[in-house]
């Protein structure tokens, strides 16, 4: 029942949440809600067997409601169930337009999120995959910036144009499983020809890639990041591009083994491409936000790139990475609206002397930084270094390539410190004051983890062995 309630916790909370009018009681509810949720998770997590649920759903289609929490699916589940708590004491402060609204949308785009990383057949999957994305659209347009209209239209018509093809993909298995089932393992054993294949590949990829997203398929992300709520941001950064990456590993590539490996080398190409393009963008940013979110997409071409080399190593890299790189996003976005909804701005132009009003958050910003570019004992190194490991054994210039984004990183993470930070205090910053209680706790305990896991990977490696032999051996 565990998986069962990862989602039906959050789905239900978050519908009551609808009818809290009161602000504060809607935020105490919803962190109530989250941090039931991480209790079941943990659970999960300990647990020696693999937690599942199957029912009855649509008989006549051949969907069943099954559940799997394999060890990607759990370290993803526990990503998701830490990020949410975190994430609803970082922000506690802020006031939002009908809070309990906000709340139930984050609460329902959890549970969505929950369902896309247990799902075991595709039509639930799918069902999903929807109900994760439906609660960000509305809660980008309604809270969203000053652009909101134009930047969450665009990002729905990217989204749902995957949505789309991916829909088309899916039901094109299905008519080609043996037994017309919507089941995970009857996906698994569908016999294509090279050409059905091939096109079929492509549908499920362009889904996945919009998500993540890739290169040159990234466009909505970067407005939509600034556009957004600070809040839903974490969600999208933190979490949700992580279903992209999932749906690679859990679909993609033991379905379509044989596209999947010829249509490697292009799609590692515009993977790196991606990633030195961002990077070059990054450095040229004076805004936090908009560097945070290219970094972002830095970080998830190295991922999408480690995928398609096919080995174990480069594998098990992406699978850590996608929780530690939840970890340190979510942590720079925290510094970005702490930063904002105190001084105004978030423009490095008009910062500086951060560190000497409040030494604790410069601290915490540089801890946060220095996991961003993967420095040796912080969390992001391990991934890294099995990525780059997985990239080099494919090819080796190729990993040559990707390696210029390590420089890059260094540049614009480095630039962004020091013109926070450092220097003399200007007008934004003269006033400035510590950060709140609520957000040190979440920042102290965010950093805590980058350590943990920099100095000991091996729980995170252990837990996705299973999902890397399962991958391998399908493929």
């Amino acid at each position: 029942m565990t998986p069962v309630l990862l989602i039906l916790i959050p789905l239900l909370t978050g519908l009551v949440t609808f009818f809290i009018k009161e602000p504060k009681a809607a935020k105490n509810w919803a962190l109530l809600s989250a941090v039931i949720t991480l209790a079941v998770a943990l659970t999960a997590i300990f647990s020696k067997e693999q937690p599942g649920f199957d029912a009855t759903w649509l008989p006549d289609l051949g969907s069943r409601f099954t559940l799997l929490a394999d060890g990607m699916g759990r370290m993803l589940c526990l990503l998701t169930a830490v990020s949410f708590p975190l994430i609803f004491v970082a922000v506690y402060k802020n006031d939002y337009k009908h809070t309990g609204s906000f709340y139930a949308l984050m609460l329902l785009s959890q549970a969505g999120l929950m369902g896309v990383f247990l799902a075991a057949d595709a039509l639930v999957f799918y069902f999903f995959w929807e109900l994760a994305l439906i609660p960000v659209y509305f809660l980008c347009s309604l809270w969203g910036g000053e652009k909101r209209i134009a930047v969450t239209f665009k990002f729905f018509i990217y989204t749902f144009i995957g949505s789309l093809l991916m829909l088309v993909g899916i039901l094109f298995v299905y008519f080609h499983t043996k037994d017309h089932s919507f089941a995970l393992q009857s996906f698994y054993q569908v016999v294509l020809s090279a050409k059905q294949e091939s096109f079929i590949f492509w549908l499920f990829f362009i889904a996945f890639a919009i998500k993540m997203p890739i290169f040159p398929f990234h466009t909505w992300q970067p407005d939509t990041y600034e556009q957004s709520p600070t809040a839903t941001t974490m969600v999208m950064s933190g979490i949700m591009v992580k279903m992209g990456i999932f749906a690679v590993i859990r679909w993609l590539l033991p379905i379509f083994p044989h596209a999947s490996a010829e249509c490697a080398n292009v799609i590692i190409i515009l993977s790196v491409t991606g990633m030195i393009y961002a990077s070059l963008i990054a450095i040229r940013q004076d805004d936090i936000k908009r560097l945070v979110a290219y970094s972002s997409i830095a970080h998830i071409g190295l991922m999408c790139a480690a995928m398609f080399t096919h080995n174990k190593t480069g594998l098990e890299g992406v699978m850590i990475q996608m929780f530690n790189h939840g970890v340190n996003v979510i942590g720079l976005w925290i510094v970005a609206d702490v930063i904002e909804q105190k001084l105004g701005t978030r423009k490095f132009s008009e910062l500086g002397g951060l560190a000497q009003k409040a030494p604790v958050l410069a601290i915490l910003l540089v801890v946060m930084c220095l996991a961003n570019i993967a420095l040796p004992l912080t969390n992001s190194f391990v991934g890294e270094f099995l990525m780059f490991n997985g990239l080099f054994q494919y090819n080796i210039w190729m990993a040559v390539a990707a390696g210029i984004s390590i420089i890059l990183a260094a540049v614009y993470t480095l630039n962004m410190i020091q013109k926070i930070l450092y220097g003399n205090t200007v007008a934004a910053t003269e006033q400035a004051t510590e950060i709140s209680g609520n957000v040190q706790v979440v920042l102290v305990i965010l950093a805590v983890l980058v350590i943990v896991l920099g100095v000991y990977p091996q729980p995170m490696i252990d837990l996705t062995k299973d999902t890397v032999n399962a991958v391998l051996m399908n493929h």
